[in-house]
């Protein structure tokens, strides 16, 4: 029989993972240069998407020939899954390189490279919630919430690599934490090899992760190190052979596509994103205030605007910097995250485009959330209907979004209030007619672009948001009868009273 934690964890996978399935979120140019090296890689054998880059103006342009300009990861997790598909297709009567096909198998890849591994991060995130001295309870609204009620879910949504990095940095944390509990050489080796390969794929998935990734690295290594000199040689000889790995992996595919191992980013058009060739170093020069203060709190792009819940991440951060035994993972997350909003600050393009929320600090809100637990957990009751109240209002918030669009325009002061509060009480669902399509595969009827699985259904507007609400209505059922669980199994613990 699975544990009541067991249980509690498959839940929260599984609610977060349906919810992220339940809309398909169109096409951009984001996720069409991705899509574009995926198809380049799968039906055509090449890293070049000369065949395809028409749809999309993210893309680097060199010796006469075009490139994804994104960095690789994430389209190199997605292809096993978008080859072992594309037979599915066949024996279903479809062809894999039709429009049907191709739109089927871009769901598909979203699913297994960006939905799966953050519902996965989800669940990550319930048992280091556990692990920091949380109640199941605490664990289950950290988890959910990080899931459900901040703008991770509309990059789930997405064929984006934000909310892949940020999964794969929360399984290098838990496995940074996992050396402190390490017996045995061979365990501190492959802790720290799982350290290496996740943290190393994150920058393989997105270039500016690196220095998050390095502070894991270092949070490694203060685990293993009060275990003696044979641990922390250990620790740096899995991190360095994980990392190594993930080096290698990118360092080829930039050479392949470029022939030199500078970032894809460095081969814009000249008249593509001049800002990034005239302005710091590809865009960046330092961090500025006043936009640090928009990505915070600002209508347009502000995350405790779009997420006022987060807010009480950086409380729990702060409640577990002042516990000893969790002081340094605490630490960690808080500087990542920082790393992260000063990295966005410091950006000229800061407001990233179409998106919700501070979408370049989007891989550093897991960890963010990593306070979450240990605020319900240690909450009195009048904070914990205050905590209930931000987490409603913030899965609200974000289940607009994601089911008119998720890819907010930068012209709108608020486009929160000015376009997707009144879409969604209009019921224009699922707004994106953009396609990951060619310009020629999608034509001009745009019926290749977004849509949530109850439209699917036959359902229209607010009414296909029915049967979602309906699998989170049985997920609270089955919650309360494992807490039910829970309790008779306390008491049995407990003994008779007398």
């Amino acid at each position: 029989m699975p544990s009541l934690h067991t249980k509690a964890a498959l839940l929260v996978g599984a609610v977060s993972f349906v919810s992220f399935l339940y809309f398909y979120e169109g096409g951009g140019w984001n996720q069409n240069s991705r899509f574009d090296l995926l198809r380049a890689i799968v039906e055509r054998h090449t890293l070049q998407i000369d065949a395809y880059h028409e749809n999309t103006g993210d893309k680097a342009h060199v010796r006469g020939h075009y490139y994804s300009d994104k960095a690789p990861g994430q389209v190199f997790t997605a292809v096993p899954v978008v080859l072992l598909v594309r037979p599915v297709l066949r024996v279903a009567a479809i062809d894999p390189e039709s429009p049907r096909g191709e739109v089927a198998l871009s769901y598909v890849a979203n699913a297994g490279a960006v939905a799966l591994p953050t519902a996965l991060a989800a669940v990550c995130l319930f048992f280091l919630g556990l692990r920091l001295g949380s109640t199941a309870s605490g664990a289950v609204f950290g988890a959910l919430a990080m899931a459900l009620a901040t703008p991770i879910w509309a990059y789930a949504s997405l064929f984006w690599a934000h909310s892949l990095v940020g999964a794969c940095l929360v399984f290098a944390f838990a496995a940074a934490l996992q050396l402190h509990d390490s017996r045995t050489a061979k365990a501190d080796f492959l802790w720290a090899l799982a350290v290496g390969l996740a943290a190393g794929w994150a920058t393989v998935t997105e270039y500016p992760a690196a220095p998050a990734s390095a502070v894991i690295a270092l949070l490694a290594l203060g685990q293993a190190g009060g275990r003696g000199a044979g641990a922390r040689w250990r620790t740096i000889a899995g991190v360095g052979t994980g990392a190594l790995i993930c080096v290698i992996v990118l360092m080829v595919y930039l050479h392949a596509a470029f022939g030199s191992f500078r970032p894809s980013y460095s081969y814009y058009d000249p008249n593509s994103f001049s800002f990034m060739q005239q302005r710091g170093y590809m865009g960046l020069t330092y961090p500025h205030i006043d936009v640090l203060l928009k990505l915070l709190f600002g209508c347009r792009r502000g995350l405790l605007f779009a997420s006022p819940i987060a807010a009480g991440g950086v409380v729990g951060l702060y409640l577990l910097s002042k516990e000893r035994s969790t002081r340094a993972p605490a630490m960690a997350a808080a500087v990542i995250v920082a790393y992260y909003f000063l990295f966005n600050s410091s950006f000229y393009w800061w407001p990233a485009g179409l998106s919700f929320g501070p979408r370049y600090t989007g891989a550093a809100i897991p960890l963010l959330c990593l306070g979450l637990p240990v605020v319900w957990t240690r909450a009195v009751p009048i904070w914990r209907r205050v905590l209930v109240a931000l987490a409603v209002c913030s899965v609200f918030v974000s289940l607009m979004v994601v089911a008119t669009t998720s890819q907010l325009s930068v012209e709108n002061k608020c486009p929160l209030v000015q376009l997707t509060w009144p879409a969604f009480w209009g019921g224009r669902m699922a707004l994106n007619r953009d396609s990951m399509l060619t310009v020629a595969e999608a034509g001009s009827s745009g019926v290749h672009g977004a849509f949530n699985l109850g439209q699917l259904l036959g359902l229209r507007g607010l009414a296909s948001l029915i049967p979602l609400l309906a699998i989170w209505g049985a997920a609270a059922w089955l919650w309360m009868r494992i807490r039910r669980e829970q309790l008779s199994e306390s008491q049995s613990a407990a003994g008779p009273v007398h």
